[in-house]
Formats: C-alpha cells, sequence, structure tokens
C-alpha cells in the first residue's frame, strides 16, 4: 500500500468509523472522470492533482480554505485537512460498480482514470455526492453504499458512489488505462494521452443529434437546448466539439456544462 501522510491516515480512520456493511467487492475500480483539455499538464506532471492545487474542476470551483468543498471535507474527515497544504487533500472520482464503459460519474466529463485496485485500500466512499451533505459512508472494509445507490431511484448523471482517493495518484502507479472517447481520435488529446506512460483505451463514444437533444427541454433547461443546436457540428454534439466550444471564449463555462450533461444523459454509449 502506498505510503500515507499522517492527515490521509486520520481521515481514513475517521470516515472508516462512521462506515459498516461488508466488504468491497476487490474487483471492482475507482474512476476520475474528467474533460481532457488538461491531459498535456496531466502527461508532464505525471499526478493527478485535486482541485485544491489546479483551482479547474467540472463541478462547483469552491476549494479553497472556507470554501464550500473546504467545509465539506472539514466535516466528512473530521478536519483531519485543515491545516494541510494544497498537494496533500484527495482528488474526487467514483467507484464504478455499475461497470459502465464511459465510467461511474460522466457528469464530470468524457474521459476516466481507471485506477489500479490497490488504490481502494486508500479511499473513502459516501453516497450519495459530498455537495449534498451525506451520512452515510464507506471504506474497502466496510462498503454499504452501493446497496444503497442500487435501491435508489436517480438520474444516469447522479447515481454514482462518490470517491475520495488518498495520497498521490501516480498515473506510472496507480493508473489502469485512461479511457478517451473517440471523438478525440487523432487530435491533440490523443498525443498528449500518449504520453501518459498507462494503456489508452476508448469507449463507444457520447454522441447526440440535435433532434434529440430538442427532445429533453425540461432536463437542463431550453435555453441550454438551444445553446447546444447553436454549438452542433452538422447537426451532433460530441465530446470534442463541446470541449472546442468550451476552448472557444464565446460562451459562459458554466452555459457549455449543462449542454454537456444533455450530451452525457442523452447521448451516452451503450453496452
Amino acid at each position: 500500500m502506498t505510503p500515507l501522510h499522517a492527515p490521509a491516515r486520520q481521515a481514513l480512520a475517521h470516515v472508516a468509523g462512521r462506515s459498516s456493511g461488508e466488504p468491497l467487492d476487490p474487483g471492482l475500480r475507482i474512476t476520475l472522470n474528467f474533460h481532457p483539455h488538461f491531459l498535456d499538464r496531466l502527461a508532464d506532471e505525471g499526478v493527478y492533482r485535486s482541485q485544491f492545487v489546479t483551482g479547474t474542476g467540472n463541478g462547483g470551483l469552491t476549494a479553497h480554505p472556507g470554501g464550500d468543498r473546504w467545509r465539506r471535507e472539514s466535516r466528512i474527515f473530521g478536519g483531519a485537512y485543515d491545516d494541510s497544504p494544497a498537494d496533500t487533500r484527495p482528488v474526487y472520482g467514483a467507484l464504478d460498480f455499475r461497470r459502465r464503459p464511459f465510467g461511474a460519474a460522466p457528469r464530470f466529463g468524457s474521459a476516466h482514470l481507471r485506477l489500479a485496485a490497490t488504490t481502494l485500500e486508500r479511499a473513502t466512499f459516501c453516497y450519495p455526492d459530498s455537495f449534498l451533505e451525506p451520512v452515510d459512508f464507506g471504506v474497502a472494509s466496510r462498503m454499504r453504499l452501493v446497496a444503497l445507490a442500487e435501491a435508489d431511484e436517480q438520474d444516469l448523471l447522479d447515481d454514482y458512489v462518490e470517491s475520495q482517493v488518498h495520497g498521490p495518484v501516480v498515473v506510472g502507479r496507480d493508473v489502469e488505462a485512461l479511457v478517451l472517447d473517440p471523438s478525440h481520435r487523432g487530435t491533440e488529446v490523443e498525443e498528449a494521452a500518449r504520453r501518459l506512460g498507462c494503456p489508452v483505451e476508448w469507449h463507444g463514444g457520447f454522441r447526440l443529434s440535435v433532434g434529440e437533444l430538442r427532445r429533453h427541454p425540461e432536463f437542463r433547461g431550453p435555453e441550454y437546448v438551444e445553446l447546444g443546436a447553436r454549438m452542433a457540428v452538422d447537426g451532433f454534439l460530441d465530446p470534442r466539439i463541446v470541449q472546442e466550444a468550451a476552448g472557444s471564449g464565446r460562451y459562459d463555462p458554466q452555459d457549455v456544462k449543462k449542454v454537456w450533461h444533455c450530451l452525457a444523459r442523452f447521448g451516452a454509449p451503450v453496452g
């Protein structure tokens, strides 16, 4: 097991004390879903960083002292990280107990890192997402959260068991594979991915027609349907198109995120 610093050990022990249930199936994996625009940085550094370090993310950007994520982590981990440097904090992913080809939490991106089994022992878990102030927690040796999630009827984008991986996630040591959307084949994303030093795989691909998008105005709102229609190329959306729109400077990033949610929800690959 990767040696852990004192705050990580304290956090794991604190969550273990709040957990119950049978041990986790060792065949399951944690996935870290993300949009692959920062793969160059990941390839250069070789370490997956938390939002406290990068200042970026695909959820709420509140990872700073006194921010919402800081306060949530203080509550979940019993204050273990309150006085710790940013680069010691855990990274967030989800437990892929549904064994989906596109990762456990596609709302956070079309790409994912599939972590090695060894990371399970230094992970904590909660259900639902920590944003919702959960009261149910787990660790690898005490895990009842899968049963809770399976019994709960949630949308595809909300049905994951959140994980927090403590200690550094080193690509060359802790990652089984990077899994990408095929819309990024032959692009700078694939070029950066080949520098990571881990296997690169491809899932079936997110793809959504404007016609299908227009059938779901209630999901995130009709304004995001119209924005998605404007962003579409030849009547379709895919992750590459949405990522290029996000980097163009022409759209509010939070609006683009809502379009991505529509694509992830209604254009997910099958199988």
